[in-house]
């Protein structure tokens, strides 16, 4: 009979977009792998894209399961029903290794597993961004440092994916501290692509000579894509447009915004997206203003595809940006930065190409080969 595994998020999305590979490399080494997560609430993708998910799952030979974990830690029943589901489904199941992430899918799964790890179950956390972190509020220090602490107690490996996180985690008391580059992207299937730029564009109803902006996210207070919207409407440029690829409650908010600001014809909400790498290189610069990132993988896609890129000066965009390009690198509410580097790309386009080679080069180091790898070594070691 095969070893099995576990892996347990607090979304399904989170699994989609993150853990595919994982599962892959569970596989070929002999591992029966299954899935754990909420696949009706908190996702970042559309129900359409949920059922395809689903059928890729069966057809990997994949059982999932859907546990109500919650995005939330206010939402303490939903909490305490996916512990009691969690530990149910663990204690009538052997698995060699459980894998977990997000904060709270971690904690109802290193509490469901406190009784197996005594027998040899291995228990792997990737930590995607603490929510401590240089300039985080003071809550989530009291909060969620105390709590991440206390539960590396019964963590074997505890992976982090920044700088920043690693140096943290580095003083708490898991088994084992990794650093990963990330969660891996394809770089090479960014970088080529069969449509010109201006062929995408005229797609987008804009001209070749338009300046495009593109962020991907979702469309949350986190993301912060206000920030851009008021950096644009500040140039006031009739040919700068602005493509926000995501779904999200602040829709609404978003466009009011654009709205009072005179620039809504030139905001171009995408939702949900499967070509995100098309419209990447349809787009001149991109713009990520987030206030909170483990390590993004929308910006490392964007600087796969070759685009010059402006982002938040946050914990794992500093990661990426700061060796080759920390004069793009803005504080995360400052709205005349923001303004004052899309000039400049704007008004210099040779800077611009030059910018988006650079990031290219730079984003070598996260490719997947190099991260699959890493995580390959981790979990033979989970099986000695």
């Amino acid at each position: 009979m095969k070893d099995k595994a576990l892996i347990i998020a607090s979304v399904a999305s989170m699994i989609d977009q993150f853990n595919m590979r994982n599962i892959e490399i569970l596989k070929k080494l002999g591992y029966k792998v299954e899935v754990a997560c909420n696949f009706e609430d908190g996702n970042t993708t559309n129900e359409r894209r949920l059922k395809q998910f689903k059928k890729e799952l069966t057809a990997m030979g994949v059982e999932f399961y859907h546990i109500p974990i919650p995005r939330r830690i206010s939402a303490v029943y939903d909490i305490i029903k996916s512990y009691r589901e969690l530990k149910k489904l663990i204690k009538n199941s052997d698995y060699k290794i459980v894998h977990c992430q997000s904060p709270i899918g971690s904690i109802v799964s290193r509490l469901a597993c406190i009784k197996i790890r005594k027998k040899g179950t291995k228990v792997i956390y990737t930590a995607h961004g603490f929510h401590f972190f240089k300039g985080a509020g003071i809550i989530n220090w009291i909060v969620f440092y105390s709590i991440e602490r206390f539960f590396s107690y019964f963590t074997d490996v505890l992976i982090t994916i920044n700088n920043e996180d690693y140096k943290r985690a580095k003083t708490f008391k898991a088994k084992k501290i990794e650093y990963l580059p990330g969660i891996g992207i394809d770089i090479e299937r960014f970088n080529k692509i069969n449509e010109s730029k201006s062929e995408i564009k005229e797609s987008l109803c804009l001209r070749d000579e338009d300046f495009v902006l593109i962020s991907v996210g979702q469309l949350s207070k986190r993301k912060n894509h206000q920030a851009v919207i008021r950096a644009a409407a500040k140039l006031n440029k009739p040919d700068i447009f602005y493509i926000i690829c995501g779904i999200g409650e602040l829709k609404d908010e978003l466009v009011s915004l654009a709205e009072r600001l005179g620039i809504l014809d030139r905001i171009i909400f995408t939702g949900y997206r499967s070509d995100v790498k098309r419209l990447l290189h349809g787009a001149d610069c991109f713009v990520f203003p987030s206030t909170q990132e483990g390590l993004p993988v929308s910006l490392m896609e964007a600087m796969a595809s070759g685009l010059a890129c402006i982002a938040s000066k946050i914990r794992g965009n500093t990661d990426l940006l700061e060796e080759e390009n920390s004069e793009f690198l803005v504080d995360i509410f400052d709205i005349d930065g923001y303004s004052q580097c899309i000039k400049r790309f704007y008004e210099n386009r040779e800077l611009m190409l030059e910018s988006g080679e650079k990031n290219y080069r730079a984003v070598k180091k996260f490719d997947k080969e190099v991260v699959d790898s890493q995580m390959k070594r981790i979990y033979e070691e989970c099986r000695q």
